[in-house]
């Protein structure tokens, strides 16, 4: 399988945090994220990514988990999910975890891989991801 890496900025575009009173301190968060890829390989680079997390902190600790979606240049897509373990920090949080391709539209229909990425806010509604992995397209493994 062909190994990828790259990097995106994100922009918190919907957001919505929760208090729960079940325990002092947490809090659940549900945020829609949009950035443009930046990466060596060519089917990556200015692709657009939009993802969407679930956050579930308790004292500034917890997961988060969710689905992503990038658009390619070429018009095609691919989708999968992700989950991480999140921290809050001075500067805002970072979560770090892994992720995985569930499915893709046009040349990315049956890709398999999957990765790790780390996320860190910049500030309360932007973020910088980088992330690595590997991915093998349908008909690199059809034929």
């Amino acid at each position: 399988m062909p190994s990828i890496k790259g990097s995106f900025s994100g922009k918190i575009t919907k957001q919505t945090t929760m208090s729960l009173t079940d325990q002092p301190a947490h809090d659940m968060n549900i945020a829609e994220v949009s950035g443009t890829q930046q990466s060596a390989d060519a089917l990556w680079n200015n692709s657009k990514i939009t993802y969407w997390g679930v956050t579930d902190l308790l004292d500034g600790k917890g997961s988060q988990r969710g689905y992503f979606n990038n658009i390619h240049p070429d018009g095609d897509r691919d989708f999968g999910t992700f989950e991480g373990k999140a921290a809050a920090t001075a500067s805002g949080m970072t979560v770090e975890g892994t992720y995985e391709f569930t499915g893709g539209v046009g040349v990315y229909s049956g890709m398999k891989g999957g990765g790790k990425f780390k996320t860190t806010m910049k500030s309360e509604t932007e973020l910088e991801c980088t992330w690595d992995g590997t991915y093998e397209l349908a008909r690199a493994h059809a034929g």
